[in-house]
């Protein structure tokens, strides 16, 4: 990890949900100091989100907490899509087609009360005593000396100054509220129940649901969820029904499936709960920045909320650590909200209405919604992102052809490549902590690639051709057994393209002397730097 951060002080979190969470190990990543402030005395115990997609396992690998999270989560290659009349499944989502793309060709169901001790273990682990407790923001100002922040506390006021705050504080966001920022959009009327159950489908009363199933229906539908400790069930609960009983909610769970007596479910959990899909006006001010649902509040149907919001916090830190390391000017920070706005606002809200219509059987023109398994796939697990890099009002979540050719703001794929010592390596590990200028060129014709000679930025001639030891490339090349990482991306030859530190594509131009480093120029507004 590149060391040489500028930071006077720690960046202050305020909130301890899986978002503050997610970014704390951001920047603990790119070796920022931080605090967290949260005002509970714990961690939530609500039931909040239950499933993580493949684009988060794959920003929690980067931070170092995936594998921690994959010890107690349970794993589904499928989504599941069963027609209430017919009990059929009319076209399941196989998220194992996937395979070649990501390390993580499937979905994770685990709750979120359980999955927020995992993140702040992982926070402990890196960065013992960051957390604060029981601290309620309740002021904040800015000038050109930084943030000065006033909390609440059982010792009574604490005033705390920071270059860089983060609002990682929810769809109520104090921070949002002291900036005066708005949360523009709509909130919709339907009301919906999520009970948690404990009963035994797998042997007792066995069923062939997938981990994670639809059951789409004009008139009522519901979502199922296989935990690793109970179900799951989501589905509509009209206001005209009024407030439901335990009993009410656990029988029309019950009602879905079936052929199950209610005195063998047990109730652990439940909620009744409002969507919106609203987005913050702003995001920035200054030095303090909105992540999560205190930047945008989107509908949790097909996992929409908590996995945007890890969006965000894969974005932001390594924005952060460039201008504390002075390897880019203040003006980077402004592709944060550039960016990832128009996800939230235009992208999510293409998924959320294709999730609301294709559950009530009105799914049809729906563009999130094809008869091609791999881009549904690849749409539904959030692999398909494509942010808009260059500033053109883009920005996207849904594919709709089978492996399209790689555009600038789209992830790369994490494909397999060989090292010169003979080993795999996937794609995104080349990437933590800095750039990667990707040479895809003829290794034999010895080309002009760059040693490695800054931290920030290192080179790779991709090859089907094994670089030759007496080519002075073997050090800096990678093997494209049969040109498969070429053909999936579909770049022409003696392309080059250009990978940020968040493994998005940031261009992608023919090859020539100094290019990388120009790009490199033009995206931080610095000269690349040289290794100390």
């Amino acid at each position: 990890m590149p060391s040489g951060v500028n930071s006077r002080r720690p960046v202050a979190i305020i909130g301890a949900g899986p978002i503050g969470l997610t970014a704390a190990l951001g920047l603990a990543h790119h070796g920022i100091p931080f605090v967290i402030y949260e005002d509970d005395d714990r961690l939530s115990l609500d039931t909040k989100a239950g499933t993580t997609l493949s684009r988060t396992l794959e920003v929690w690998r980067r931070f170092g907490v995936a594998d921690e999270i994959l010890q107690v989560a349970l794993r589904a290659d499928e989504i599941g899509e069963v027609d209430r009349a017919t009990s059929r499944p009319p076209f399941p989502v196989r998220l194992h087609e996937l395979g070649a793309e990501t390390r993580y060709p499937f979905v994770v169901n685990l709750p979120q009360h359980h999955m927020e001790p995992v993140l702040a273990a992982a926070v402990n682990r890196v960065a013992p005593d960051s957390f604060r407790l029981q601290h309620r923001l309740v002021n904040l100002t800015q000038n050109e000396a930084g943030a000065t922040l006033t909390f609440d506390t059982p010792q009574g006021p604490l005033t705390v100054q920071a270059d860089h705050v983060l609002g990682c504080d929810g769809g109520q966001s104090t921070v949002r509220h002291l900036l005066g920022f708005t949360a523009d959009g709509t909130s919709f009327p339907e009301r919906y129940a999520l009970i948690d159950l404990v009963i035994d489908l797998d042997v007792e009363n066995p069923r062939d649901f997938p981990y994670l199933a639809y059951f789409s229906d004009a008139t009522e539908w519901m979502i199922l969820v296989r935990q690793p400790h109970c179900w799951r069930f989501l589905f509509p609960a009209p206001e005209a029904e009024g407030d439901p009983t335990d009993e009410m909610l656990r029988d029309k769970a019950l009602s879905f499936i079936g052929g199950v007596v209610a005195s063998d479910a047990t109730i652990i959990n439940k909620v009744l709960y409002r969507t919106h899909h609203r987005t913050a006006n702003r995001w920035r001010d200054r030095g303090v920045f909105l992540m999560g649902d205190a930047a945008h509040l989107i509908t949790p149907m097909w996992a929409l909320g908590l996995n945007t919001g890890v969006l965000d916090a894969s974005n932001l830190p390594w924005r952060l650590a460039w201008v504390l390391r002075g390897w880019a000017d203040d003006r980077l920070l402004d592709g944060y909200e550039a960016e990832q706005r128009p996800i939230a606002a235009n992208g999510t809200g293409e998924m959320s209405q294709a999730a609301r219509a294709y559950m009530a059987k009105r799914a049809e023109g729906v563009q999130a919604m094809t008869v091609n398994n791999w881009s549904n796939a690849c749409t539904r697990a959030m692999l398909g992102v494509c942010l808009d890099v260059s500033g053109g009002g883009g920005g996207s979540m849904v594919k709709s052809e089978t492996e399209p050719a790689l555009v600038v703001g789209d992830r790369m794929p994490d494909m397999l490549v060989h090292t010169p010592e003979g080993r795999e390596i996937r794609l995104h590990d080349l990437c933590d902590d800095r750039f990667v200028a990707l040479w895809f060129t003829d290794a034999r014709r010895r080309p002009p690639v760059p040693p490695h000679r800054s931290p920030a930025l290192v080179h790779y001639v991709v090859s089907r051709w094994d670089a030759p030891t007496d080519g002075g490339l073997r050090d800096r090349a990678l093997l494209d057994a049969g040109d498969r990482l070429k053909n999936r991306i579909k770049v022409a030859p003696d392309t080059l393209v250009l990978v940020r530190p968040d493994e998005h594509v940031a261009a992608i131009v023919p090859m020539g002397p100094g290019v990388a480093e120009a790009l490199y120029r033009n995206i931080t507004g610095r000269p690349v730097p040289e290794a100390a």
